[in-house]
C-alpha cells in the first residue's frame, strides 16, 4: 500500500505479535510523527536488549548475565521449582510476592499441531535439575488452556517416579467476576477446589 522504508517498517511491526496491519500502520505514524530523538532512543533500546539479553542457563529466565537474579538471590528456597512457559509467565508469579522459590522457564507448551513437542522444550534441563534431590515440590504453572494442561499432565507423568511433590496452581472464578459468565470448564475446577469457609 506504501512505499519504501515506511511499507518495510509495516510490514516489520505487523510481525511482532498482536500487532495486525493497521496497529502496525498506526505505530509507523506514531513513529514518524515522533520526535526523532525519541525513534532513535526506541531504535538504540531495541538493539540493545538484542546484543544484552540473553537467558538464564539455570532456569531459562531473561537475564543480562549467565544467570537471572531470581537463580543468584540466596534468600529463594531451592527446593521448590515452580514451572512456567515463558518469561513473561515468572514477571506474572513474582507480581504477586507470595512465592518465593525459584522457577524453570520451559520455553513454551506441547502443541502438537504447532509442532512442539517434549523435545523442543527445556524438560531435559528440568530433570537435570531435579536429579541431586534438593527440589521437593514442583509447581506446574503452566497455562490453564489444552496446551498447558497437555504439557503439566505429561510432566506430572515424567516426575512421579522421582518422588518430587507435584502441585498445580488452583484455578477457578476471578475476583469480581459474575457466575453467568464463567466458562464450564473455570466453573468445574472452582467447584473441584472449593476451600471451607471459617466463620
Amino acid at each position: 500500500m506504501y512505499e519504501g522504508v515506511i511499507q518495510n517498517l509495516i510490514d516489520e511491526l505487523g510481525r511482532l505479535p498482536g500487532v495486525g496491519p493497521k496497529g502496525a500502520q498506526r505505530i509507523a505514524f506514531h513513529l514518524l510523527a515522533a520526535d526523532p530523538d525519541d525513534a532513535r532512543k526506541l531504535a538504540a533500546a531495541l538493539l540493545e536488549v538484542t546484543e544484552r539479553v540473553k537467558f538464564c542457563r539455570t532456569c531459562g529466565n531473561v537475564a543480562e548475565a549467565d544467570q537471572c537474579r531470581i537463580c543468584l538471590d540466596p534468600r529463594r528456597d531451592p527446593s521448590i521449582i515452580c514451572v512456567v512457559e515463558e518469561p513473561k509467565d515468572v514477571a506474572a508469579v513474582e507480581k504477586i510476592r507470595e512465592y518465593r522459590g525459584r522457577y524453570h522457564v520451559l520455553g513454551g507448551a506441547i502443541s502438537p499441531i504447532d509442532g512442539i513437542g517434549p523435545e523442543e522444550l527445556r524438560i531435559k534441563e528440568l530433570m537435570t535439575r531435579l536429579a541431586d534431590g534438593t527440589v521437593t515440590e514442583l509447581i506446574l504453572a503452566t497455562d490453564p488452556n489444552l496446551e498447558g494442561e497437555a504439557t503439566a499432565t505429561y510432566l506430572a507423568r515424567l516426575i512421579k517416579p522421582t518422588g518430587v511433590r507435584v502441585t498445580r496452581p488452583a484455578s477457578g472464578l476471578p475476583v469480581g467476576g459474575d457466575l453467568e459468565y464463567a466458562d464450564e470448564v473455570t466453573l468445574g475446577r472452582a467447584f473441584e477446589g472449593r476451600r471451607l469457609l471459617d466463620v
